[in-house]
């Protein structure tokens, strides 16, 4: 039961922390600056980008209560909020600040933090449930890429 609590739990910040990122990006995707971006040839279409991060914090949160009710640490707690602010951030410094070189340094250290929790927290109980992660850390490496595209072209 307390699974499923903190399934909704993180759920909710979650999907909270994706509408906060979104109310920073504002209308910022169909602004001037955004609109005339030499962006990157797989730069997918603006549909894919809903889609994705609904799959990817429905499996992030299933797989943050699980770890929660195994290893519920301050430690834990801190690298979770530190993922959260990144995620969060990310937006507000690319399309509100414009500022795309530390965008793609705020991404890639959210890679990294997505990755740690694959690779540190992944004990008997956790082993396969880490593979809950992929999406996240894939469509992290799609969005550094196309960050990356965006400084190095433009």
């Amino acid at each position: 039961m307390k699974k499923i609590y903190l399934f909704i739990l993180f759920l909710i910040i979650n999907f909270g922390g994706l509408a906060l990122g979104n109310w920073f990006m504002g209308d910022a995707v169909t602004s001037e600056w955004y609109t005339n971006l030499n962006k990157a040839p797989w730069t997918p279409p603006g549909w894919v980008f809903g889609a994705t991060w609904t799959l990817i914090m429905i499996c992030f949160s299933a797989y943050l209560s699980y770890l929660f009710t195994i290893r519920n640490s301050k430690f834990v707690i801190f690298v979770y909020t530190i993922a959260v602010i990144l995620n969060v951030s990310w937006n507000y410094i690319f399309f509100n600040q414009q500022l795309t070189n530390l965008a793609l340094i705020n991404i890639t250290l959210l890679t990294l933090v997505i990755a740690y929790f694959f690779i540190t927290f992944c004990d008997d109980e956790l082993s396969k449930l880490k593979y809950l992660l992929l999406p996240y850390i894939i469509w992290l490496c799609i969005a550094t890429s196309l960050n990356g595209y965006v400084v190095f072209n433009n």
